[in-house]
């Protein structure tokens, strides 16, 4: 049992020298959500502190994130959320995908499915109330009917 707690230990110290690359793509603001919709400004903190950190180029890694394996599960759930939407980058979605995005990030806010249980858990600050769930879904679906109406002309 000793032998096993050492070789345990010794695995653990070794996977710390395997740390996750915490370095953000660059951003450019006319690419940006916030910026390219002229997103007003309660609304741009709600987005900014409840969905950048996975969201968009603007992570903010936490303390736990130099510790392995917990660094890695961070990173992994980071580069699927940017695959999945990055608000940093919004403006190269074509106007469909801009649409799809906002659709389904109405959906998934109004149905407490975003932010995630997981990540509100060590960021309270993250968590929405009923109203401003309710602020993000209208702006949200706001946002997406202007780019439908723009699109239809």
């Amino acid at each position: 049992m000793k032998k096993v707690l050492i070789i345990l230990l010794v695995a653990f110290i070794m996977i710390q020298f395997f740390q996750i690359d915490k370095v953000n793509p660059a951003t450019n603001d006319g690419m940006d959500f916030i910026k390219i919709k002229n997103t007003p400004e309660p609304i741009a903190n709600i987005i900014r502190n409840s969905c950048y950190d996975c969201h968009s180029n603007e992570t903010k890694y936490p303390a736990y994130s130099y510790i392995q394996p917990a660094g890695w599960l961070l990173k992994s759930h980071i580069d699927e959320a940017r695959l999945e939407l990055n608000f940093s980058t919004f403006a190269t979605y074509d106007s469909k995908r801009q649409i799809h995005k906002l659709e389904e990030a109405a959906e998934y806010v109004e149905q407490k499915k975003m932010p995630l249980e997981s990540y509100t858990l060590g960021h309270p600050d993250a968590k929405l109330t009923d109203e401003q769930r309710k602020q993000l879904v209208d702006y949200f679906r706001m946002v997406q009917k202007q780019i439908q109406q723009a699109n239809a002309l």
